[in-house]
């Protein structure tokens, strides 16, 4: 019997194997979960539907988190087939490519609404729409990075959003507290996935956290699924408005020894 076991939700972002979303989906799989998924359009069903099928899922939609009705849709059939919902992921969140490099101060209005839309509104919808679905005890968890509260070259745009989404899951758990609703965001250090690629410079950042974290090394997908799994499961019933860094410890640095001489020489 596994934590999960008798546990039902739903997943929005996962989108191959290589991800954050599909490692803490894979040990709420292990652990005797129910999981519906769903894809972002036509081109990502066939990278989703043989992980949906992987996990003998029971229902794996499109929707277009930034649109209302699609969300709607999206959670009816999720009710139709499970019933209700113990826990939820947002794993959600874009960009434009050139919003993700230059200057911050170059970021367009369209660029702005975009980035924001998708990474950081669409939870709270998400929520809205969920809210009537939700067990007593169940949990919300939300994808973050470290650019929400530092600035970190080339994320530019995108760490706006992800303080507006670090921001929006505290109200958000106030909100659905009153129903035993628990909302964290957990903050994952930097670790080879897909979407990572996208990001200029990605490869040096990668070398940093090893000489910045106190256990000298990368986190791993694994790493991250464990801690996502605690936080979606009844292990961490006392969490709600909280975000979790899991960074091997990058964020409570500013700078190792060895960094320091590596950039000075």
């Amino acid at each position: 019997m596994g934590i999960m076991e008798g546990k039902k939700g739903l997943i929005f972002g996962v989108s191959n194997k290589h991800g954050i979303a599909y490692g803490i989906a894979n040990e709420l799989y292990k652990q005797g979960a129910q999981i519906a998924f769903t894809y972002a359009n036509e081109a990502m069903e066939k990278r989703v539907k043989p992980i949906a099928d992987e996990m003998n899922s029971k229902m794996c939609v499109e929707c277009d988190v930034t649109n209302e009705d699609d969300l709607k849709n999206t959670f009816s059939t999720y009710e139709k087939i499970y019933g209700k919902l113990d826990f939820m992921l947002h794993a959600v969140a874009f960009a434009n490519k050139e919003d993700l490099m230059g200057e911050f101060i170059e970021t367009s209005k369209a660029g702005w609404d975009l980035a924001l839309g998708v990474s950081a509104y669409s939870l709270v919808s998400m929520c809205r729409n969920a809210r009537h679905l939700f067990n007593e005890g169940a949990a919300v968890l939300a994808l973050t990075y470290l650019g929400s509260t530092q600035m970190v070259a080339n994320y530019n745009v995108m760490g706006v959003a992800k303080a507006a989404l670090e921001s929006s899951a505290r109200y958000l758990a106030t909100d659905l507290g009153k129903n035993g609703v628990r909302v964290n965001c957990l903050s994952a250090g930097a670790v080879k996935t897909l979407a990572a690629k996208g990001i200029s410079g990605f490869d040096k950042m990668l070398k940093a956290g090893v000489l910045r974290s106190p256990l000298s090394k990368n986190i791993t997908l694994e790493d991250v699924g464990k801690s996502g799994l605690y936080l979606l499961s009844d292990l961490s019933s006392g969490v709600t408005g909280e975000t979790i860094f899991v960074d091997a410890g990058c964020h409570s640095v500013y700078s190792s020894l060895d960094e320091m001489e590596a950039m000075l020489g």
